[in-house]
């Protein structure tokens, strides 16, 4: 049975995601850091899926469905695992999750129409900031004696670095959000007269 090496690894990285979750929730002395490493394989397999997939021209519409699903599931619960430990405020992570979301469904629409989106570097560089980002936070949490970043939920907080990152974070992907939505209004065109032509035509 021929195996898609890319594929596996995409399939890794969902796997990689509870593990994940279970270390950075443990109150043991050291998990943080060992969530931090689970992270970092789990990222380094989105960038060599993708490599692999156009080296070896393996690039499939089951690896292009479920390649960016991973990227978001990944990023989506750390992003969570934030906000519910009161590290980040939660308008930021809604932000972010609800604009994830509407990309991922554009790109699956357009994937099961036979127009398969191209990732365009802004969304790389957007991609790239989040996931370094939540590497630089688990990593600054793992580290025992660091100043306390939660949330005090004052103006202060906004000036904090790691709000300020947040903050940049969100601003790059509620951009490329945008970006997604101009370059392929054609999409969006098509889907609002789908969904209104039942009304339309009754």
């Amino acid at each position: 049975m021929h195996i898609n090496f890319p594929n596996t690894l995409t399939l890794i990285r969902i796997a990689l995601t509870p593990a994940f979750i279970s270390y950075f929730l443990s109150p043991l002395p050291g998990d943080r850091l060992v969530a931090a490493v689970i992270f970092l394989l789990a990222s380094l397999t989105d960038w060599y899926d993708g490599y692999l997939a156009r080296k070896w021209n393996l690039t499939t519409r089951l690896g292009q469905f479920l390649d960016p699903i991973a990227d978001k599931i990944l990023i989506s619960s750390a992003l969570t695992l934030f906000a519910i430990r009161d590290y980040v405020y939660t308008w930021m992570v809604v932000v972010i999750v609800v604009r994830d979301i509407l990309v991922t469904a554009l790109r699956i629409y357009a994937l099961h129409h036979g127009k398969p989106i191209i990732t365009s570097t802004f969304a790389k560089w957007k991609t790239f900031a989040q996931m370094g980002y939540v590497l630089g936070m688990i990593i600054y949490l793992a580290v025992p004696g660091l100043p306390d970043i939660h949330l005090s939920h004052t103006r202060a907080d906004y000036y904090s670095i790691p709000i300020l990152s947040a903050g940049l974070v969100t601003l790059l992907t509620a951009l490329s959000g945008v970006h997604y939505l101009v370059f392929n209004r054609s999409h969006f065109i098509e889907i609002f007269r789908r969904l209104t032509r039942p009304w339309l035509n009754p």
